[in-house]
């Protein structure tokens, strides 16, 4: 199977989504789940264009069966979810003060490898908790 790796980005307006591994194919969308959408269905029509149409060529990457894995930067991450995550609450969760996260939601400053895995260690975490929750259903 083809992993083809999907980047989220900011726009001024929206954000938009490209496949590293294949010029050309896009996704725009006001949210996460419709640029997804819209980038996997630019992959569908680019697949029924091309078997309709023998004279164009199929990119290798599509033949078969592929995966596509989404990532995002930092700054869009923390822009899209600065309604939902406190810079507060993003220290907790990744050990990163609030001043240094400013700087990277503010595009200030790119975090290095090291801090981009701290936060999405942190996230990760955050995510299996809220994941393993449970409401009791005697409780109020």
């Amino acid at each position: 199977m083809t992993t083809l790796n999907a980047i989220i980005e900011r726009s001024n307006h929206n954000y938009g989504a490209y496949l590293k591994e294949i010029d050309g194919i896009i996704g725009i969308g006001d949210t996460l789940q419709e640029v997804k959408k819209s980038l996997l269905e630019s992959i569908d029509i680019i697949i029924e264009e091309c078997a309709m149409h023998p004279e164009y060529s199929l990119p290798k990457e599509l033949e078969g069966e592929y995966e596509v894995v989404f990532s995002m930067d930092v700054l869009s991450f923390l822009e899209y979810y600065a309604g939902i995550l406190s810079k507060s609450g993003l220290q907790r969760i990744t050990g990163i003060n609030q001043k240094q996260l400013g700087h990277y939601a503010s595009g200030l400053s790119k975090p290095r490898a090291k801090q981009r895995a701290r936060i999405e260690a942190g996230l990760h975490r955050l995510g299996e908790e809220l994941l393993s929750i449970r409401f009791d259903s005697d409780s109020n």
